[in-house]
């Protein structure tokens, strides 16, 4: 499958270029900088370019057959939604469907499956405007006519791939440890590339 990543160079996107090129896909890395992307493969274009750039996204996108989000803006910004935004309008000018995008376990209705320090101190306070960045990416996205999976990883780790983590639990799910691998994180959304099991639905992850 011919697949564009965007957020390439990010903890998330570093992880979804190796894996793709392990399972054969062909890829377009697009990134702000291209020179930190630190793979060579024959399978793999990097294309230099700014998610806020509109044009530069509907130049990269065209002649994929889906996408996978990955942005990622700090605390602060508007990288996340305006970023997706763009990403959506070449879509659906370009005739692709398939969206993967990965969020944040807390957005939406999952906002009940935090603890007292993530609710309350982390996104209500030091990763407050992250999170509405994240709500307003996701508004974005129920909102256009796409073939969508949100994906929503509790906070990262470097551990490695083990396949072995809840996803798609409800806000009462008990148990969650609120962490989970990048490994993880990324082998998961390459996964819905051949699955209509989450299919405009919002599954959250974590160990």
């Amino acid at each position: 499958m011919r697949i564009i990543i965007f957020g390439a160079t990010g903890s998330i996107g570093r992880e979804l270029v190796r894996q793709a090129l392990d399972q054969g896909h062909t890829v377009t890395a697009f990134s702000r900088r291209p020179e930190s992307v630190q793979v060579e493969h024959p399978s793999l274009q990097v294309y230099a370019g700014d998610v806020l750039d509109y044009a530069a996204v509907e130049q990269a996108i065209g002649g994929h057959d889906a996408v996978l989000c990955a942005l990622g803006a700090g605390r602060k910004g508007v990288v996340r939604a305006e970023g997706t935004r763009h990403i959506i309008q070449a879509m659906e000018r370009e005739g692709i469907d398939r969206l993967i995008c990965q969020t944040t376990l807390g957005a939406g209705d999952s906002r009940e499956n935090l603890n007292f320090f993530w609710k309350y101190l982390m996104f209500g306070l030091l990763l407050k405007q992250a999170m509405q960045d994240h709500e307003l990416q996701e508004q974005y996205i129920r909102r256009s006519s796409l073939d969508w999976t949100i994906v929503r990883p509790a906070a990262f780790t470097d551990g490695p791939l083990t396949n072995l983590y809840q996803h798609g639990f409800g806000t009462n799910a008990a148990g969650l440890r609120l962490k989970i691998s990048r490994a993880d994180v990324a082998a998961f959304m390459l996964a819905q590339l051949t699955t209509a099991t989450y299919l405009r639905k919002t599954p959250g992850l974590s160990y």
